[in-house]
């Protein structure tokens, strides 16, 4: 890796800016990006449909969960086309075998939900670290920029869902007008049928497609902050800048040696050239004595006499004291000094006061165990509240998993003609019937035998159907073993049939026994 050789200016940023080059730098080698990635997951997507065609929901959510192991080869391309070494198609589907080797495993158990997975992929598949070498190192780099790896897969997460949603709405808004009211969107949404799989599968394959285009930036971005990261702990910048100053200074050196020949050159040659200085002084290095050899003897302060004098000077206040320490050692280490009687004393107090504070705190345990109960009741009572409030969602996501659910049945909303809705029924059924019977008796005995039916119905749960005929809902009601409304029912049935095929009216007498027998039954109100 030649830092000289990068296509971005390497140079400290915060995680937001680091971030923004990696979407510059997927941008820039989309074609590739995307075009691998296609090349790798759709077609394993189209197998794993074809295999749980039977189950949609399992189908993407695997396909969900294998996401870090195709997550290796835009790391790949990246990693070389940042210095220069952009691979083709072809070298990159080549080398994908070698790359999904290392630690393929952890990547898709333990680790597969890790917000920072962006950031530390590099480490194992650049550095080649593993273990706990790459534990030490994933605490060193996570120090700054992981926050950022974290918030990355977060926005990510909700960019997916997004995108997602809008590619389905950009589908559904390219539907033709006539085939959209053809649509039975109550029957759509019955996953469970097995009808409309292919529509679910195509709600998947609309995900692997947002894939296609949100993958290679999400690996960008990661590889941009872990660059980042090195570029803090290894001076990067500073290094490029050394550098770019040596390659500037090495154009220019030649020409300064030859000017310093050159000038060397034309200097006169004379004695004093040649002759050995006077009064020098060995350097260091050739001097083996070191600073006790008694040099600068020309000096008025010779090496002999300054050491003289800083002994001298060591030995007098405040640095008669001497005291050489061979270990590390925090402040000045005192002695330890045995305790006073007065600090047993102390110390003694102290004990008693917090045997008796931990008698207090004992006799606080039945109050605790109060807490503790009210709060996990508090738990279950919110548990169950959010259950019955997301109780139809649930039953939809039960549903796409294919889980078996109650078949609730649908009560028809008419029968032999007449509307069996409890909205639609008077609340005082029987002084209705009253009312009509001395101008309309047809009326009437209709209301009647409309409101046995919606009683039957709603409040005996009988299984009517739209195909049952008065002879079925009787037997059907002499099922329920009560024998007074076994007894009105026939009676309420024969006069019905009587007026709606023979058109024979009920006698008069017939009124105060039928409005009787109602309200008998089903008292003063008959509202479902």
């Amino acid at each position: 890796m030649r830092l000289t050789d990068a296509s971005v200016a390497i140079r400290p940023r915060t995680a937001w800016e680091a971030i923004d080059l990696g979407v510059l730098l997927a941008r820039r080698h989309a074609g590739l990006l995307m075009l691998s990635w296609a090349a790798v997951t759709l077609p394993l997507f189209a197998v794993i449909s074809a295999l749980l065609w039977q189950y949609p929901s399992l189908t993407v959510l695997l396909f969900w969960w294998l996401k870090p192991a195709w997550e290796r080869l835009p790391l790949h391309i990246l990693s070389r086309a940042l210095f220069g070494d952009t691979p083709t198609l072809k070298e990159a589907l080549t080398a994908l075998p070698r790359l999904l080797k290392p630690q393929l495993i952890a990547s898709l158990t333990w680790r597969r939900l890790s917000p920072t997975r962006s950031f530390d992929l590099p480490v194992m598949q650049l550095e080649g670290l593993g273990g706990e070498a790459r534990g030490k190192r994933l605490t060193v780099l996570g120090q700054r920029h992981s926050g950022g790896a974290a918030w990355l897969t977060i926005l990510g997460f909700h960019l997916e869902g997004l995108l997602w949603l809008g590619l389905a709405t950009l589908i559904w808004l390219l539907v033709p007008q006539q085939m959209e009211t053809q649509f039975d969107w109550e029957t759509l949404i019955q996953a469970s049928s097995g009808k409309w799989l292919w529509l679910e599968h195509l709600s998947n394959l609309i995900y692997a497609l947002v894939l296609v285009f949100w993958e290679p930036i999400y690996v960008a971005c990661g590889f941009t902050l872990y660059l980042n990261r090195r570029t803090d702990l290894e001076a990067w910048d500073i290094e490029l800048t050394f550098r770019r100053l040596r390659q500037r200074l090495v154009g220019s050196a030649y020409a300064l040696l030859l000017a310093c020949a050159a000038v060397t050159l034309m200097l006169p040659a004379g004695d004093a050239l040649a002759a050995e200085p006077v009064g020098t002084c060995p350097v260091p290095f050739d001097d083996p004595a070191g600073p006790d050899a008694e040099r600068l003897l020309n000096q008025p302060l010779t090496s002999k006499a300054a050491h003289e004098g800083i002994g001298t000077l060591l030995d007098n206040p405040p640095f008669e004291n001497r005291e050489s320490v061979t270990r590390w050692r925090f402040g000045d280490e005192e002695k330890a000094e045995e305790p006073s009687e007065e600090e047993i004393k102390d110390f003694a107090e102290l004990l008693e006061k917090l045997f008796k504070l931990s008698e207090w705190w004992g006799k606080l345990d039945p109050v605790a165990l109060a807490f503790e109960v009210m709060l996990w009741t508090l738990l279950i009572l919110a548990i169950a509240l959010l259950l019955w409030r997301y109780r139809e969602w649930l039953e939809t996501f039960g549903g796409r998993l294919g889980l078996p659910r109650r078949r609730v049945r649908e009560m028809p909303s008419q029968l032999f003609g007449l509307e069996l809705a409890p909205e639609s029924l008077p609340d005082d059924v029987a002084g209705e019937a009253e009312r009509l019977w001395a101008e309309h008796p047809r009326e009437a005995l209709g209301l009647l035998y409309r409101a046995l039916l919606s009683r039957l119905l709603h409040d005996f749960r009988l299984p009517l159907k739209s195909s049952h005929t008065e002879g079925e809902v009787l037997r059907l009601v002499e099922g329920l073993q009560h024998e007074e409304l076994g007894r009105f029912a026939q009676a309420l049935t024969r006069h019905w049939q009587n007026l709606a095929y023979g058109h024979r009216l009920p006698p008069e007498s017939l009124k105060r026994g039928l409005c009787e027998g109602w309200r008998r039954l089903f008292g003063r109100r008959a509202a479902a």
